[in-house]
């Protein structure tokens, strides 16, 4: 296995994370990579979670759990990823600190062990953030991944003090604009928008989502190369190299956008690209259009069902 690889800067980080935890803290993070109800995994509302929890973690060993979630996120994913935990304190403030909303209340766990196992993963999550990789040898499957954000928006005197997920909604409604008339008929599929993104917090599903909107192919020039970069931003939340697998694999051709609930900004809204082994959901549905919900999933592919099916075709062939 190659160290200088991604999947061996993970192997590195993890192993580093393990190191510094202590029984029985560390009894928490390290799960055996067949638990499979553990390892397939989604729970971006504050439910209890397997691992361990980033607020029982020493100062080191924080910092050991933040570098490993590092190494799946581009930079500016990763700055995302960090404000949407800060988000925490201030959503606990605007609930006049009734639930006791915490930003080190986040987990962490490693399945299998790093250093000898061919095939591993881990997960860190908590509220409105979960990251998932699953590694089998020197590859790296990169599924699911969530990003969330309440409040969506914070605003002083009408001007925007944070808004992690800008571009997210941005490049959608860029898009809406750009299809023209009949394209924004063919693309808008529902008046309201649904109560949450579709996929939910199932750990697996490759049937009940059907694509629908306007296909990628029937796109003009100038809303394809919008569509192109609505897509580019949800695969460049991975690291350069997974990017641009990512990108290659997927038949753009293939993929859909649909919109439904209002276009207007500050209304209920949702959005979903879709294609065979690709799904994008977006919602901003809650408390008044000011609460997102993002998600990059790969239906046959999620929890590195991928990598898995490789290894078990080559171990028996």
């Amino acid at each position: 296995m190659d160290d200088s690889s991604l999947a061996g800067h993970m192997r590195r980080a993890a192993s580093t994370l393990l190191d510094a935890l202590d029984d029985p803290v560390r009894t928490l993070a390290a799960r055996p990579f067949p638990d499979d109800e553990a390892r397939r995994w989604i729970e971006y509302r504050p439910r209890p979670r397997p691992g361990a929890c980033i607020a029982d973690l020493d100062r080191a060993a924080r910092k050991a759990a933040h570098r490993l979630l590092a190494t799946a996120l581009s930079p500016h994913a990763y700055a995302q990823a960090m404000t949407i935990i800060a988000l925490e304190e201030v959503l606990d403030r605007a609930e006049g600190w009734r639930r006791g909303r915490h930003s080190a209340d986040f987990w962490v766990a490693v399945f299998g062990d790093p250093r000898r196992d061919e095939r591993w993963s881990w997960r860190f999550e908590g509220h409105h953030l979960s990251v998932t990789m699953t590694i089998v040898g020197d590859q790296v499957s990169p599924a699911p991944i969530f990003l969330g954000a309440n409040p969506a928006r914070v605003s002083y005197a009408g001007r925007t003090v944070t808004r992690p997920l800008a571009p997210e909604e941005d490049l959608a409604r860029a898009l809406l604009d750009a299809l023209g008339p009949a394209g924004r008929a063919a693309a808008i599929v529902a008046d309201q928008a649904p109560g949450d993104i579709r996929s939910a917090t199932r750990p697996r599903f490759t049937t009940g989502i059907e694509p629908a909107g306007i296909s990628a192919a029937h796109l003009g020039p100038t809303a394809r190369s919008l569509f192109d970069q609505l897509v580019g931003l949800y695969l460049d939340r991975l690291p350069e190299e997974l990017a641009a697998r990512e990108a290659t694999r997927i038949a753009r051709g293939g993929l859909h956008f649909a919109w439904e609930g209002p276009t207007r900004p500050g209304q209920r809204h949702y959005y979903r690209v879709q294609g065979d082994d690709l799904l994008i959901e977006y919602d901003n549905t809650s408390d008044d259009g000011n609460h997102a919900h993002t998600v990059l999933r790969r239906p046959y592919s999620d929890f590195g069902d991928d990598v898995l099916a490789a290894h078990r075709a080559e171990a028996h062939p």
